[in-house]
């Protein structure tokens, strides 16, 4: 037991050792590669308070935690992609700004494409109406 618990504090002082050393005083990124990774995922998840923002742009608190996860996993050597897979299966597709074309986000994606088809069909059959009715300034046959 003693022996499990050295580890972890063994293994808690390499992680934070590792975590001081890859960020600078303005905690960024000191390679420039991964800072560009961060950004970039960054803008990718949505701040699942604000909803409309990114974490990279919002101030909540949550975000910030967000934000920090994403520099761990980074300098922990995760690709994009499991950083992505992480967030989504903790916190679902919502979390992503552009979700993966999957059948369970089909109506996310194709539900523009459906309002826009819709919206043409109902604009062709109002004008196609209109141009079949009268005119009122044209007399119809028999009035006097």
């Amino acid at each position: 037991m003693k022996l499990l618990v050295l580890l972890f504090g063994f293994a808690l002082c390499v992680l934070t050792a590792a975590l001081t050393h890859a960020l600078d005083a303005n905690g960024q990124l000191e390679d420039p590669v991964l800072q560009t990774r961060f950004e970039r995922i960054t803008k990718d998840l949505r701040c699942l308070v604000c909803q409309n923002e990114s974490i990279a742009d919002s101030n909540v608190e949550l975000a910030g935690d967000l934000r920090r996860q994403v520099q761990e996993m980074l300098i922990a050597g995760k690709s994009d992609e499991a950083i992505f897979d992480f967030m989504t299966e903790r916190y679902g597709d919502f979390v992503r700004f552009n979700p993966p074309l999957e059948p369970k986000t089909l109506l996310i994606w194709g539900a523009p494409f459906a309002v826009l088809v819709l919206g043409i069909g109902i604009i062709f059959r109002v004008v196609r109406r209109r141009s079949r009715m009268p005119l009122d300034d044209e007399p119809t046959p028999g009035s006097p």
